[in-house]
Formats: C-alpha cells, sequence, structure tokens
C-alpha cells in the first residue's frame, strides 16, 4: 500500500504534487514542445557533479543556472550550459522535478530515437544520480518505477530507453550498471523497450 509520501499525481500543468519525497524546483531551461507533439519516450540518464561525487546541490545548481564555477575546477568544463532535465532522482529515491512535463527539458542534445531526431521534442528526460561505473540503489530504481508507471497514466510513452541509444558515442549513460531488466520488471513495462 502507497503512503502519502510515495504517492506521484500530476497536476493539469505537468507537475508532480510536492511531498515528503518530491521537490519543485523550475529551471529556467526549457521551452515549449512543437505543437501537437505527442509525448512518447522515457530517456533515463546519470549524473553527478562533479563526476564522482554523491549528495551535492550542484545538480540542481546547473540546471538552475546558479552553479558556482569556482567551487571545483572541473566546473569549467560545464561554463555556460543550460541544460535540464524534467526530474532528478537522487540516491535515496529523492525526486526533484525541474521542467514541467507539458514542456521541453533540455536533456537530450543532439539525438535520434527510431528515425526521429531531436528526442527532447517527444521525451521526459529522468537523470539517476549516478556514474557508469558505480550500481544504482534499490531507492532509485523504485522511484524510477512509481514515477514511470504515474507517466504512463498521463502520456502515451512507448519506449524507454537510454541516452546512449539516442546519442551514441556522444553518451554513455546510463552506463552499464543501469539494470533494464529490472526496471522493466518494477515499472511493468514492456520488455520489447529499452536496452
Amino acid at each position: 500500500m502507497s503512503t502519502s509520501s510515495n504517492l506521484l499525481v500530476l497536476d493539469a500543468q505537468g507537475w508532480l504534487a510536492p511531498n515528503a519525497n518530491v521537490a519543485r524546483r523550475p529551471s529556467p531551461n526549457f521551452n515549449e514542445r512543437p505543437q501537437d507533439t505527442a509525448v512518447s519516450l522515457l530517456v533515463i540518464h546519470n549524473i553527478t557533479l562533479p563526476p564522482g561525487q554523491f549528495g551535492t546541490p550542484y545538480i540542481a545548481d546547473l540546471f538552475l543556472n546558479q552553479l558556482d564555477l569556482t567551487a571545483d575546477p572541473w566546473f569549467s568544463n560545464v561554463e555556460g550550459l543550460k541544460v535540464s532535465a524534467h526530474f532528478v532522482i537522487d540516491r535515496l529515491g529523492q525526486i526533484t522535478q525541474f521542467v514541467s512535463c507539458d514542456e521541453r527539458a533540455w536533456h537530450a542534445g543532439i539525438s535520434s530515437f527510431d528515425g526521429r531526431e531531436q528526442c527532447n521534442d517527444f521525451s521526459i528526460g529522468i537523470e539517476l544520480e549516478g556514474t557508469d561505473d558505480v550500481p544504482f540503489e534499490d531507492a532509485q530504481y523504485e522511484r524510477l518505477a512509481t514515477l514511470t508507471q504515474c507517466l504512463r497514466d498521463r502520456y502515451p510513452l512507448t519506449a524507454a530507453t537510454g541516452h546512449s541509444d539516442i546519442a551514441p558515442g556522444r553518451k554513455t549513460d546510463p552506463g552499464p550498471h543501469f539494470d533494464w531488466l529490472r526496471f522493466r520488471t518494477l515499472a511493468q513495462w514492456p520488455e520489447t523497450s529499452g536496452d
């Protein structure tokens, strides 16, 4: 039985209702989807800032254009970058939403899926706090599955894939430690989608 803190509900504007495990931090890095575009693709990513460090505030800072470039030498690599995802799920399973699902987040970059270019136009991007080299946490899989089910109730999602699959050679996430079978089982997602 879901508790109120685990229940995920999207409002009419494409935002999750905030609760104990959901935060809302609107990013300026979004725009409108092309008119009459169905949201049909879920893209799973991983991210840490600085690379390999968990539990920092810097992912949110990046998505909010508030990253202090002097906080770490590596941050010079992302100076001027304007990016966002719809959601980030941290190592404890906390979900932060940065962009309404009805809007176009800037997560995929140059990308193609099933012959369609510009995946940002028709996808929802979910970042898992993690790296290609470290397994993800149980709480992340559980929250990802719950979030996916919530999104499928609203949007005609027909496929789930990794950033590496829509930008091969350019991106490697969510990486070899992401367990697609586990995700599909928990999310009750057909086996034909994903990696």
